[in-house]
C-alpha cells in the first residue's frame, strides 16, 4: 500500500489596520482546493525552518517582504490526496504593495467577514486560532 503524501506547510497571517489578509488561490489539479481561500504561505522544504519558508514562499509568490512574529498554532488537515500540517505564524507586511504572481485576488477583511469566504479546510481551521 502507498503511504500518503504529508506536507508541512505555513502560513502567514497578516493584519494591517484591523483586517487580516486573504488570497485567492488559482486553480489547482485538485478541485477541492482550486480558487478557495487561504492565508499565503507554501511547503516547508527539507531543511528549512517555518520562518525561512514563509519569507521565501511570500517573496516568490508576491514579491513581498514579510515579518515572521508569534506562532499562533498547528492544525493536521486530511485531504483526499495528501494530508499537511498546517502552521500559522502571526505576521507584518512591509512597506510596498504586494503582487499577484501566483494568486487570483486577495481581500482585507475584518475577522467577522472572514467566514464567508470559500477557504481550502486547512484555513478555515485556522480561523479558531486568529487573535
Amino acid at each position: 500500500m502507498e503511504e500518503r503524501k504529508h506536507y508541512n506547510v505555513v502560513a502567514a497571517v497578516v493584519i494591517e489596520d484591523g483586517k487580516y489578509l486573504c488570497m485567492q488561490r488559482c486553480r489547482s489539479k485538485y478541485s477541492y482546493i482550486t480558487e478557495h481561500w487561504e492565508f499565503p504561505g507554501g511547503k516547508v522544504e527539507d531543511g528549512e525552518t517555518d520562518h525561512h519558508t514563509l519569507v521565501r514562499e511570500i517573496h516568490e509568490e508576491m514579491d513581498w517582504d514579510i515579518y515572521v512574529g508569534r506562532k499562533l498554532g498547528s492544525i493536521v488537515q486530511q485531504y483526499p490526496d495528501f494530508d499537511i500540517t498546517l502552521t500559522a505564524y502571526l505576521c507584518k507586511g512591509g512597506d510596498k504593495p504586494f503582487k499577484l504572481l501566483e494568486h487570483l485576488d486577495y481581500k482585507w477583511l475584518t475577522r467577522e467577514e472572514l467566514d464567508a469566504l470559500n477557504w481550502t479546510e486547512g484555513d478555515r481551521k485556522l480561523l479558531a486560532l486568529l487573535p
